[in-house]
């Protein structure tokens, strides 16, 4: 008998992401604290959240397998999270504005049956047009994307503000990079597809 598979996330865009391998899941909230640690890089960041999700729910899914993600931004050593108002949002767009972002993701996959975990990296980077004020505004009025590290949705018209992207999986970048976790699920034995 395969292990449950949980969703230690609430993103409706992992929920969608993961709903394309046809795998039956169930989503928990992991109530995850995600500041950095002090002196802790971006990437390390990411990988530390991703485990700390996952474990989060682990005592309330004994004998399942559960995935956790986490996404940091990051261009010149400063991170770019989620800026949650339109003001915030505008002055990471104009701080991104001809930079190429390392939208690191952290992904772990947890055997709760071994209290084993897998856990990955994968880094797409995405380079910003020059943007101006005006597209700034424009996008944002049409897509609010408060939310979203970076705050352009690449899945959505935010991919208008871009220029370039450049990775393994485009499914990291809206969160759950479904490459690596069908190896991970795999090797943890579910037969994907």
């Amino acid at each position: 008998m395969l292990p449950s598979l949980i969703l230690a996330s609430t993103s409706p865009y992992r929920q969608e992401l993961l709903t394309r391998l046809g795998l039956p899941f169930t989503v928990d909230n992991p109530q995850t604290d995600e500041t950095a640690l002090p002196g802790e890089s971006p990437e390390a960041l990411a990988l530390r959240l991703s485990e700390a999700k996952a474990r989060a729910v682990a005592d309330r899914h004994p004998g399942a397998l559960i995935i956790g993600s986490d996404q940091v931004a990051t261009v010149d050593g400063q991170i770019y999270g989620k800026p949650g108002d339109h003001v915030r949002a505008v002055a990471q767009l104009r701080a991104l504005s001809g930079k190429t972002v390392n939208f690191y993701t952290g992904l772990c996959l947890l055997d709760t049956r071994n209290n084993q975990a897998d856990v990955r990296g994968v880094p797409t980077l995405v380079t910003f047009r020059t943007l101006n004020d005006d597209e700034i505004e424009r996008y944002l009025r049409r897509e609010p994307a408060y939310q979203c590290a970076g705050s352009a949705k690449s899945e959505g018209l935010g991919i208008a503000l871009l220029s370039r992207l450049q990775g393994d999986d485009p499914n990291a970048l809206v969160g759950l990079p479904l490459i690596a976790l069908c190896d991970q699920l795999r090797s943890a034995g579910v037969a994907v597809p």
